[in-house]
């Protein structure tokens, strides 16, 4: 679990309503404030992802796992700067993201299994 992270029973799964100008600073590299915007974001959808994570049967090791590498490849691939507001809420875009790195881990679960 990420530092600050609180458990389950003490942080609803919500995701929360975010600030486009936070999202669009987080998605600029080498932006004085991206750092700042995308711990805030980190921080903001850690807990709910972590808990969608969890009603799809993931056991909270797990979850928590996912949830790290998603963020993890979010940033080094740099995926924030393809969020649009044209297109939508920024939480949609994000678990849209989630959802389709979680078909991805599974699929990569499942194929070595049958190595």
């Amino acid at each position: 679990m990420m530092e600050g992270q609180s458990s389950e029973k003490t942080n609803p799964p919500l995701f929360a309503t975010t600030h486009w100008t936070v999202v669009v600073e987080a998605g600029k590299e080498n932006s004085p404030r991206g750092a700042s915007a995308l711990e805030a974001l980190c921080s903001t959808y850690w807990y709910p992802l972590y808990a969608f994570a969890r009603g799809l049967g993931r056991k909270p090791e797990s979850a928590e796992d996912l949830v790290q590498g998603f963020f993890t490849q979010l940033i080094e691939k740099n995926s924030l700067r393809l969020a649009d507001q044209n297109r939508g809420r920024f939480r949609t875009f994000l678990l849209t993201s989630f959802k389709r790195y979680t078909n991805n881990d599974w699929e990569r679960e499942l194929s070595l299994i049958h190595i």
